[in-house]
């Protein structure tokens, strides 16, 4: 691979976007990170910044101008910027539209006028709704049940039509459930494992929405980081699950939790279920195991690392 060639991670600040920065500069790469913090959090960057190891730019994918200055002469954009999360969408789906639907547009018009390479986006497992047919592929018909899934499947189209009719590459990657260092605990809308295990830390029980019988397939950080560095390298285009390929419910996932913390004498609460989120999911991940794609994260294992970073 021929070195700095220069990339652009939007949403660099946050909890995935920090981690591909991280991977990129490791290999070579030049790279440029736009970032509103809205979401994001300084602290995930400002090893890099401190180094100038990266470009750092404060600014939003919806400034249109902002993008096609930082796109200049970049091979790859990996677009992570988002308001990722299910509930903020269903309170605020004007907001949620905004970022992720026209950010996205806004990003994909200013490749290709800048003649970018190809568009990395993140998308979501949330597009299958909850249709009870496991594990979820890529050619079943999305089903949202919630304004943020409906952003992710829209701007997937986006993708899609700026693919066939601008010649912009682009890949979509439904992402399943990603965890690991970094990942905010402490946000209303955090996700369930860092907020399960700063729950256990401080000695309260985690809080489950529903019988705890729902399932996940959770995927640890790099691999997800991974998934993206070979998408944009190997010559791909369309839409890829990345997952890893297992599911766990809740209630082993908590036990699990309890167990790596070593307190037994806590027990989880049951609350009723959340409007939007669905019930079981599970990605069959063999399309992307054709780019290179393979998780090598048991959930034990990125759990190790996760209460690692947390507890550090």
């Amino acid at each position: 691979m021929i070195k700095a060639k220069k990339v652009v991670v939007t949403g660099g600040a946050g909890f995935i976007g920090s981690h591909i920065a991280d991977a990129l500069i490791q290999r070579g790469y030049q790279v440029t990170v736009i970032d509103n913090l809205s979401t994001g959090r300084m602290k995930n960057i400002q090893h890099l910044v401190d180094n100038d190891s990266i470009n750092w730019v404060l600014g939003s994918v919806t400034d249109l101008s902002l993008l096609e200055r930082c796109f200049a002469d970049a091979e790859f954009v990996f677009h992570e910027a988002a308001i990722p999360s299910v509930p903020r969408s269903v309170g605020n789906p004007l907001a949620s539209h905004e970022a992720n639907l026209n950010g996205t547009l806004k990003v994909l018009i200013a490749a290709r006028d800048t003649k970018v390479k190809k568009v990395v986006f993140a998308s979501s497992s949330s597009v299958y709704g909850d249709t009870p047919t496991l594990p979820k592929k890529e050619d079943m018909i999305p089903d949202p049940l919630s304004p943020y899934a409906v952003n992710k499947i829209g701007a997937e189209y986006y993708c899609r039509v700026f693919n066939r009719v601008y010649g912009l590459q682009t890949v979509c990657l439904r992402y399943f459930n990603v965890y690991g260092p970094r990942q905010n605990p402490n946000s209303e809308y955090a996700a369930v494992i860092p907020k399960f295990i700063s729950q256990i830390i401080q000695g309260e029980p985690p809080v489950i929405f529903g019988d705890g019988e729902q399932s996940r397939d959770f995927t640890f950080v790099s691999d997800v980081v991974s998934a993206n560095i070979l998408a944009a390298e190997n010559d791909v285009t369309g839409v890829f699950n990345i997952g890893s390929g297992s599911k766990i419910t809740l209630n082993d996932l908590t036990s699990i939790m309890l167990k790596l913390l070593k307190r037994d004498d806590i027990r989880p609460v049951y609350e009723k279920e959340r409007l939007g989120d669905i019930k079981h999911s599970l990605a069959d991940i063999s399309a992307a195991k054709s780019f290179g794609y393979k998780p090598k994260y048991s959930i034990e294992s990125g759990l190790r690392e996760t209460i690692r970073s947390l507890m550090g």
